[in-house]
């Protein structure tokens, strides 16, 4: 620890994680870079997360060095993170004072916490509004500076049990250091964590998937995987990577990626971002042609993750897969291809309610984010990209839904209005690709809908 200056450890989850209450995902990693550590480092105290620290040895031991000497903690609770719930009573016995506690004001207390003071921040799920990144900032800085200069307890564990000494284990903490030290090397030792993170999504964005995966597998190991530790972020990430990466051929990969959500309880979770993930592949292996019953695995996935997210993606996705079930070796007789057509188009039109849900939300919230990337700087720019990409896929999803429902005009409407959004090639081909499967089954079934579904010239 620096003798100068003050340092602050936060505990919390990193990357999009789900709160399995109510289904919801958040980027925590925006939560950190936008709320947090900006604000900490304004007071002149050094800010570091646990996916931050480099590795050299374990990291077990110097996280909980970060609990004991950080001369400020702040615990973002945000989805229920296990972890951080855990790192948070490790600081509470070892520390009487200059622990904080924060979440995104949708989580759902534990009655244990209730004593516990939370300051509470909106999440929007993938974005925070700027406006709440001003209101937080300045919220959370007058916090840590009335937590730094007053010595008052604010662990329960010291509140309630006022006669107690803290801990004083230097030596002991020093020596655990230098003996995790002198093990041997494993993978990246001497990188942090979020580095490789970063590393591996620069290398999806330049599409060199095959870095990606080894850098995420060496990214899955770093976070505890050896010790039966698995992070899901990291795992589905992972899972991502093999099989874009296509190698040695696209099935193998599949299978491979199938195995990864697999190792993190595909069978039982709740966790749509898993759920989904294995739709996606199971529905790639049928396409593939390794299959009927990944056609019908793929419909749960989606249908699970649909339920539970009641978002586009999955209605979408969802539609697909019963259209492809319409003219599998599945289905015998016309009376269930028309069931399958009639449920896809109930899908559909969902989808065309949250679209336009999903548009208004977004418009209001480029509006409030207006200064910020009118300012322009990294931060603006990149809110301008995320709301560009927001648009870009309601309105392809606004296109493919209207065509799957016959409804051609406002087909043509939309995808016209998708080409003046700012998209990257690879988003166009996903979509071109994905309305050419689609025309090519309605065409082999959309004469049983009444009135019958008739391609466009």
């Amino acid at each position: 620890m620096s003798a100068t200056k003050k340092r602050c450890f936060v505990v919390m989850g990193f990357g999009i994680k789900t709160d399995y209450i109510n289904g919801r995902k958040l980027d925590l990693n925006k939560s950190y870079r936008l709320l947090i550590k900006p604000v900490v480092e304004a007071k002149g105290i050094e800010c570091v997360r646990a996916d931050e620290i480099t590795h050299s040895g374990s990291i077990d031991v110097q996280m909980y060095q970060e609990l004991l000497q950080a001369d400020l903690v702040i615990a973002d609770l945000s989805t229920l993170n296990a972890n951080a719930l855990y790192e948070l009573g490790v600081r509470h016995a070892l520390r009487p004072y200059t622990t904080i506690v924060i979440s995104e004001n949708k989580l759902m207390y534990p009655f244990d916490l209730n004593h516990v003071v939370i300051h509470s921040y909106q999440h929007l799920g993938d974005a925070i509004d700027y406006e709440e990144v001003e209101r937080f900032r300045a919220a959370l800085g007058n916090v840590i500076q009335t937590v730094v200069d007053k010595n008052e307890a604010d662990s329960p564990v010291y509140t309630y049990l006022n006669s107690l000494i803290p801990p004083k284990l230097q030596a002991e903490i020093e020596k655990a250091v230098s003996e995790s030290e002198k093990k041997e090397a494993e993978p990246e030792v001497g990188k942090a964590l979020s580095l490789i993170i970063q590393e591996a999504e620069d290398a999806i964005e330049s599409k060199n998937f095959a870095k990606a995966r080894d850098l995420f597998q060496t990214a899955v190991f770093l976070s505890g995987s050896h010790t039966g530790q698995k992070d899901t972020y990291l795992i589905h990430r992972l899972a991502f990577t093999t099989y874009k990466a296509a190698q040695p051929d696209l099935v193998t990969s599949l299978y491979k990626s199938l195995e990864l959500l697999k190792s993190i309880d595909l069978d039982h979770t709740n966790d749509p971002e898993t759920v989904s993930s294995a739709g996606a592949v199971e529905k790639k292996l049928y396409e593939s042609g390794e299959g009927d019953e990944h056609l019908e695995n793929s419909i749960l996935y989606y249908q699970r993750s649909y339920y539970l997210l009641n978002n586009r993606y999955n209605g979408i996705n969802l539609a697909m897969t019963l259209i492809y079930h319409a003219t599998s070796n599945l289905v015998k007789s016309d009376q269930d291809r028309i069931a399958d057509l009639i449920f896809a188009q109930r899908t559909w039109k969902r989808v065309l309610y949250l679209c336009e849900r999903d548009w208004a939300m977004i418009e209001q919230k480029e509006k409030n984010d207006l200064p910020l990337i009118n300012a322009g700087g990294k931060d603006g720019q990149e809110l301008q990209e995320y709301y560009n990409t927001q648009k870009y896929w309601i309105l392809v999803n606004r296109a493919e839904a209207s065509f799957g429902l016959g409804d051609f005009g406002m087909f043509e409407k939309f995808k016209e209005e998708s080409k003046n959004i700012p998209q990257h090639t690879w988003q166009l081909e996903s979509f071109t690709e994905q309305m050419g499967k689609l025309s090519a089954e309605l065409k082999k079934v959309g004469h049983l809908l009444e009135p019958k579904w008739v391609a466009p010239n």
